[in-house]
């Protein structure tokens, strides 16, 4: 295959790592950065001396020669940066969610392809190893009966990113996950419990989902860890069918290191290094690059579709807590 020059912009952790990534991946050729601050484009050129780096979006499109964009940018931006990529013909990798607004990302309609062949989401969960050997469980014994989601994250959001709810930012790759699980089937049923700290700020988020065929989802997401536990908390799903159940354990990584105390190297599953990049994030974006030569279709839960049906989701589940 041809590789494919894409462009990332964004450059905060994700657009890092995206970044790295594709600079190491046979399938893709990174051709150019774009972020707001000339300090991130400085600190990316130490990492990645020869690729481009720009400030402004518009130079970008005309001189880097990209095909393809990983929109990797604050969710505030999304939207008008994907509709100028999209307005000039480029293919687009947008990291999740579309917008805060579900009115902003339906703004994007009339741009996108109906089979959304030029606007893939970013779901890294999809490539993770044991979330897609879960769906090939649940594909060969089906019957499933209650599933199960858990992911908390460190207490110090709360203080560091205040108004970030935890519904919106965490329990949101959850809801994308049982999307999947439940084949894009929309449930009857929606409700929903916040926990508020003294200050009023959200730490907890809880929300149930039934379906018609009975299949109910529990989702439980935090910002309740200590400092003592993984540095991006713990999530868990538990699966359970007619006469089977299964559980995933994808964050942090079964290594673990000890000196004064206890460290988790992996706590995701990405290793961005030069030398070859593996885990989910390297598999979505050989994903996208097949996508984007017309060898595969947008998978099932990263479609523009998916994305709007699991915002509406999430606005029914704000509703009542």
């Amino acid at each position: 295959m041809q590789p494919v020059k894409i462009g990332v912009i964004g450059l905060g952790r994700f657009g890092r790592l995206h970044s790295l990534t594709l600079a190491g991946l046979a399938e893709t050729e990174l051709v150019g950065v774009v972020a707001r601050r000339q300090a991130s484009l400085d600190k990316m050129k130490t990492e990645l001396p020869d690729v481009r780096g720009w400030l402004d979006l518009d130079q970008a499109i005309a001189e880097s020669g990209a095909e393809a964009w990983v929109v990797a940018c604050s969710t505030a931006e999304h939207v008008p940066v994907t509709k100028k990529l999209l307005q000039a013909g480029k293919r687009v990798l947008l990291e999740k969610p579309i917008s805060e607004l579900l009115a902003e990302a339906e703004s994007l309609t009339l741009l996108v392809n109906s089979d959304s062949s030029n606007l893939m989401l970013g779901h890294i969960v999809l490539f993770n190893s044991e979330f897609k050997q879960l769906r090939e469980e649940v594909s060969k014994r089906g019957g499933l009966s209650f599933i199960d989601c858990v992911r908390h994250r460190p207490a110090s959001i709360v203080k560091d990113f205040p108004g970030e709810n935890p519904l919106q930012a965490a329990m949101v790759h959850d809801l994308y996950a049982v999307q999947v699980l439940m084949n894009r089937s929309e449930p009857e049923q929606f409700s929903s419990q916040f926990h508020r700290t003294e200050s009023g700020a959200v730490d907890l988020a809880l929300a149930q989902l039934q379906w018609s065929d009975g299949t109910l989802a529990s989702f439980a997401a935090s910002y309740l860890t200590p400092s003592g536990m993984p540095p991006r908390g713990f999530d868990r799903m538990e699966v359970f069918g007619q006469g089977w159940s299964a559980r995933i354990s994808p964050n942090p990584r079964p290594i673990e290191v000890w000196d004064e105390r206890a460290a988790w190297p992996m706590v995701l599953e990405i290793r961005a290094d030069a030398g070859g990049p593996s885990g989910m994030m390297a598999e979505e974006l050989r994903c996208f690059c097949r996508v984007v030569r017309g060898l595969e279709a947008v998978p099932v839960g990263a479609t523009y579709a998916d994305a709007l049906q699991v915002q509406r989701w999430m606005d029914r589940l704000l509703e009542p807590a």
